[in-house]
């Protein structure tokens, strides 16, 4: 389990980006992947995913 930042989620589109607490990367998230509603600025913890382009937050739940 990561813990991370919601650094950017634009709930009319559906996704957003979260920037890892430890390593400071930031990782694609899909509202398909959220178990809690999310905003930006938000704690929460996630895991990831490989997606067609990369690593996805998925399972995200605020903290």
């Amino acid at each position: 389990m990561y813990k991370g930042t919601v650094k950017f989620f634009n709930e009319a589109k559906g996704f957003g980006f979260i920037k890892d607490s430890d390593s400071s990367k930031e990782y694609f998230v899909h509202s398909n992947g959220l178990k809690d509603s999310i905003r930006e600025d938000d704690e929460v913890t996630f895991e990831l995913e490989e997606g067609r382009k990369g690593l996805n937050a998925v399972n995200v739940k605020l903290t």
